[in-house]
């Protein structure tokens, strides 16, 4: 799903998680995840995990990626 609900699912999901900073939270909602990974898991590009994008590597979870940015 990558509507604007899972979206905003994904930054309760971070808030909760213990991600506190705004910027970070806003900038998680506007990147567009669900290009970054294959088609066929579109409907996963929003949840809390890491994604399989190829080659042997994934897209990071999105709770480490906004930790990280913090």
């Amino acid at each position: 799903m990558t509507s604007p609900r899972a979206r905003e699912r994904l930054i309760e999901s971070l808030r909760n998680n213990g991600i506190r900073n705004e910027r970070v939270l806003d900038a998680m909602r506007q990147v567009p995840r669900h290009l970054f990974i294959d088609e066929a898991l579109a409907s996963r590009a929003y949840e809390d995990t890491a994604l399989p994008i190829g080659r042997g590597q994934t897209i990071s979870q999105p709770w480490v990626v906004a930790r990280m940015t913090e």
